[in-house]
């Protein structure tokens, strides 16, 4: 009797220190802290920076693989950001766009880029425009992405798509009449393909003084570890830029997840 309660206390205490553990992701490029996944919670930059320890191991991503691993420092707050810290990471990334500490594999399943220029594509987003009150605008699309997301064996699309002032990126402090950056999600809802929003800024007329976002797919991982597909979008406006995760398990894109530098 004391040996299976024995082993059973341990069972116990193994499953908690597994919990506890901090799942931290970070932006190689600028070795940002974008926050981390732990209790089943997701936390902040700076809640994350509370718990990250000096060598933490993050498997460093690509796009479509992983590219290697590099080792975290301890967590300081961005000189430019108080509220987004940074971790420095050894050695210097140099193609990888994402990285986890993660003992699952985060890429089960690999994304893959498709052409921009497919017709039914096109008309899918103009249609979109059109329901957001932008039926004469350009459609531009910047990427279009293909991944089976919840690995059910049907793969649905990502596809982004920005016109700001005639350009695919966004670097002004106005938006002009029909200008737009969004990503959307194409996938079979009950039967039938449905055009959803991930995140975008739509203006039917000009205004001034806004600072637009630019919004581009970054990467397609499995964040918390569960088999499905996380989709992470990196923002850009005049002076600054973040990243916002997005988990698709429920009827509607929802973000966990979101950290960001103004200058």
């Amino acid at each position: 009797m004391l040996l299976v309660f024995g082993v059973a206390a341990f069972a116990v205490q193994f499953a908690d220190a597994a919990t506890d553990e901090l799942h931290a992701i970070v932006l190689p490029e600028t070795e940002y802290l974008i926050g981390a996944r732990a209790d089943g919670k997701w936390l902040n930059s700076q809640q994350a920076a509370r718990r990250l320890t000096a060598g933490t191991t993050f498997r460093l991503f690509s796009f479509t693989e992983e590219v290697g691993r590099a080792t975290g420092g301890k967590a300081s707050s961005s000189d430019y950001c108080p509220e987004t810290y940074v971790t420095e990471l050894s050695p210097k990334p140099k193609q990888a766009v994402i990285g986890i500490a993660a003992p699952w594999n985060p890429m089960p399943r690999k994304p893959r880029d498709a052409a921009t220029t497919q017709p039914v594509y096109i008309e899918a987003v103009a249609e979109f425009l059109a329901s957001r009150g932008l039926a004469g605008a350009q459609v531009k699309i910047t990427r279009i992405v293909r991944v089976d997301l919840d690995g059910d064996g049907e793969e649905e699309v990502l596809i982004s798509a920005t016109n700001y002032n005639g350009n695919t990126q966004a670097g002004t402090l106005d938006a002009a009449s029909n200008d737009y950056s969004c990503v959307l999600l194409r996938r079979v809802v009950g039967g039938k393909v449905n055009t959803q929003l991930v995140a975008g800024e739509f203006y039917p007329k000009a205004k001034g003084g806004v600072a637009p976002y630019d919004y581009r797919i970054l990467s397609v991982l499995d964040v918390d570890g569960d088999g499905k597909l996380e989709v992470l979008l990196q923002t850009a406006y005049y002076e600054g830029s973040g990243v916002t995760i997005y988990t698709l398990q429920g009827a509607k894109p929802k973000d966990v997840l979101t950290t960001h530098c103004s200058l």
